[in-house]
């Protein structure tokens, strides 16, 4: 008779109110004989909350390739779940190395999704998510992090990024320096006691974020400006504005200038023309 053969399960875990834990979830990390966690304090006060009392082994960024060996005899015998401190593991968090390792043994992985911070600051922002760039945390280096902010600027979609509060300022400062000042939603502390979503340009949330607490994620609104600027502007003006914006692009002019001259010569707001700088492959 073969032996049984368990399966992973890849949790969701709440991003700060344990209210949003699924019924789903709740159930296997209660039946679950052991809970491979990123850190076993934190996740000992969920199973807590949760009435539940599978083994838990250490298992994060640091370790998690000397603890493979321990969770794949674990899954000889039976079912095992893995989990990050909050949210889902492998983004953003670690979990891609176990998971992998897993499935090249033949295990069964299976996603028990749960409360995505990039889901819940797109849901609140106002802005497009049709199409969308994730980046996560940022290199700590400003050349490249100013780097992948223009590249990923380039696309024209929404961007989300997630952010410590000791280095919000820098990033916002590059934010607006990369991206001429775009608009954005500082969403701070989301699902917890003080949530906060603040909507504005770059330039203006280093005023409002004068000593940021917390932990936020970024949606920097690249698309929906492209898709409201142009709202209720005469067709004509609008096209002249975009041509006289390609002339100046041909020419090797920087954007910031093309943007100022086109609009003294339309007399368009500056966020049109420029949402047209974006659009024209700004």
């Amino acid at each position: 008779m073969l032996p049984s053969v368990g399966t992973l399960y890849v949790i969701g875990t709440p991003i700060g109110n344990l209210e949003d834990i699924t019924l789903r979830a709740a159930r296997i990390l209660s039946s679950v004989p052991l809970v491979a966690a990123e850190d076993t304090r934190v996740t000992r006060r969920l199973l807590a909350h949760l009435d539940a009392r599978p083994r838990l082994i250490s298992c994060n960024e640091h370790n998690w390739s000397r603890r493979l060996s321990a969770l794949l005899d674990a899954l000889e015998s039976g079912d095992l779940a893995l989990v990050t401190d909050a949210g889902s593991p492998g983004i953003s968090d670690p979990g891609a190395g176990v998971v992998t390792a897993v499935a090249d043994a033949g295990y069964d992985v299976v996603s028990v999704p749960g409360v995505s911070a990039v889901a819940a600051a797109l849901s609140v922002s106002g802005f497009s998510a049709d199409r969308f760039v994730f980046l996560g945390f940022l290199p700590r280096r400003r050349s490249e992090r100013m780097a992948t902010i223009a590249d990923a600027g380039r696309l024209g979609q929404t961007l989300v990024i997630f952010e410590a509060p000791h280095r919000l300022r820098a990033t916002l400062t590059d934010i607006a320096d990369a991206l001429n000042d775009p608009p954005l939603a500082v969403c701070r502390e989301l699902t917890k006691l003080h949530e906060e979503v603040w909507r504005g340009a770059a330039s203006d949330a280093l005023d409002y974020f004068a000593e940021p607490r917390g932990e936020f994620t970024l949606v920097v609104g690249l698309t929906a400006r492209v898709e409201t600027a142009t709202a209720g502007e005469p067709a004509i003006t609008v096209e002249a504005a975009r041509e006289a914006l390609t002339q100046r692009r041909a020419t090797g002019m920087r954007g910031r200038e093309a943007v100022a001259e086109v609009v003294a010569a339309t007399g368009l707001p500056r966020r049109t023309v420029y949402a047209l700088w974006v659009e024209t492959g700004g």
